[in-house]
């Protein structure tokens, strides 16, 4: 076993233990999900930033930017880094303000129970696809780091997350995000000017890129429509599939205060685009340092290793690790509160703490079970995380957008569009291929709900309904 290995194991070990202490604080189901809503500034912050800042901010966006330049990077930084700043500039304080659990316990109070339940249906896959992602990057640097077999690696990783993420809670993540953010800053910048020291500086790695690299549309693409449909289409799915996300808006629930809430993720989005630039940054750089890498999503750790003493790369290896724990954490626990408390505690509603927070653990277990599938079967991290972001989602955005700034609302509108939505997406992407699908179901479930909404209205036997505004 190598040294790499023996490092990262205890490193894993020590969160492993971490899970274990925190979980004797847990003793609810709002404990597990929500931290008993106590965080601070440091621990908002920290924890939004780490809850997108894992694998596919790292490995992924530098494999992305290794193969393909900058067009296979708009997510992420720039993307996320944007979602994270109109939540805190726009909707922090008035989601904090409702006393919320999830995102679907939003649609119940704008809406009705059953929009939550179907909102509920269609936010699981994404928040699966993310965990995913995170679960196949722990598997990368486990084979990087020991040479052994992707699969093998990935099996492992899938182990270690689901047992951590069952003992841990949102608590147990908040707490090690401080530690774990801080060493993968480090290291990162550590790699930056290691790699600029070798090369000559920052002015040479400019003049190494390719200009043609720099550029968010392929240059094959010289229609001007086909381009500013292409760039439309890449920038909406992180954006517009993000802004509903239960991951990063259970930080912000957990807040102590609204303007914790808030001001904790504007402090997130600042980090989040500053710290994300560097893998995109060694991505581009380091397709000429080290050509010719069969898989692409290597390059960060392969440069790790090259420019660290093998003690500084164990160190930042684990933090890589546990920024990956971090985030597959929070796609589980979003995805089983997703399930057990807007589904399952629905139809059992007067489930002792005890039961719901079993129920909850057994949530983690079944679906980082299924993210393990997804995992294995996957082309790569960064296809996993955008898929994550579209999935469905654009009909949940419309209603969600409609949801937070209207007065009236309409149930049987809000339905129709969720589910006109996700079929258009579905049918687009998996089917015909239709190179804009996103954008596609975006206008499709504009269009459901206002149709259905002007059809309601002219009919008096089903009028659009007033739900009165919980945060004013």
């Amino acid at each position: 076993m190598s040294g790499y290995l023996i490092g990262i194991l205890v490193y894993i070990i020590f969160q492993l233990i971490l899970g274990i202490i925190v979980s004797r604080k847990i003793h609810s189901d709002d404990d597990f999900i929500l931290a008993g809503r106590k965080l601070g500034y440091l621990l908002v912050t920290f924890s939004i930033f780490a809850t997108w800042f894992g694998a596919e901010s790292c490995i992924g966006t530098s494999g992305a930017a290794y193969a393909d330049g900058l067009v296979g990077v708009t997510a992420d930084p720039f993307g996320y880094a944007i979602v994270l700043f109109v939540l805190g500039l726009f909707f922090a304080t008035r989601l904090w303000n409702m006393q919320l659990t999830t995102i679907s316990d939003f649609f119940k109070n704008r809406y009705d129970s059953t929009v939550e339940k179907l909102t509920a249906i269609i936010l699981i896959p994404t928040s699966l696809l993310w965990a995913a992602a995170q679960i196949r990057a722990f598997g990368q640097v486990l084979s990087a780091s020991s040479q052994m077999e992707l699969t093998i690696s990935i099996t492992i990783s899938a182990i270690v997350v689901i047992l951590y993420t069952g003992l841990g809670g949102l608590l147990a993540d908040a707490i090690t995000d401080i530690v774990q953010g801080t060493i993968l800053i480090i290291g990162l910048c550590v790699i930056f000017f290691s790699v600029l020291g070798d090369i000559g500086g920052l002015a040479r790695a400019v003049e190494m890129i390719d200009t043609n690299r720099l550029t968010f549309v392929p240059h094959s693409l010289t229609n001007p429509w086909q381009r500013l449909l292409t760039m439309a289409e890449s920038w909406a799915v992180p954006i517009c599939g993000s802004l509903v996300a239960q991951e990063v808006i259970s930080r912000m629930l957990a807040a102590r205060s609204a303007t914790v809430a808030r001001r904790g993720s504007l402090l997130a989005s600042l980090m989040y685009i500053s710290i994300g630039l560097i893998p995109l940054c060694i991505g581009l750089i380091g397709y000429h340092v080290m050509p010719g890498l069969q898989d692409p999503e290597q390059i960060l750790p392969r440069m790790a290793q090259f420019h660290f003493h093998k003690y500084l790369y164990i160190i930042f290896a684990g933090a890589l690790v546990s920024a990956i724990l971090s985030t597959v954490d929070s796609a589980l626990l979003a995805s089983s509160a997703l399930l057990t408390h807007n589904l399952i505690f629905n139809f059992y509603p007067k489930l002792s703490d005890r039961s719901k927070l079993v129920a909850d653990r057994i949530g983690v277990l079944l679906l980082g079970i299924t993210a393990y599938m997804l995992a294995l079967h996957a082309q790569g991290i960064y296809s996993l995380v955008k898929e994550a972001s579209a999935f469905g989602s654009a009909g949940v955005f419309v209603i969600y957008i409609i949801g937070m700034y209207s007065k009236n609302t309409s149930v049987s509108a809000a339905i129709v569009t969720l589910i006109t939505g996700a079929a258009t997406y579905f049918v687009g992407k998996f089917f015909i291929h239709f190179e804009y699908s996103f954008l596609l179901s975006v206008l499709v479930a504009v269009l459901s709900y206002y149709t259905v909404l002007l059809i309601t209205r002219s009919t008096p036997a089903e009028l659009p309904v007033t739900v009165k505004d919980t945060d004013s």
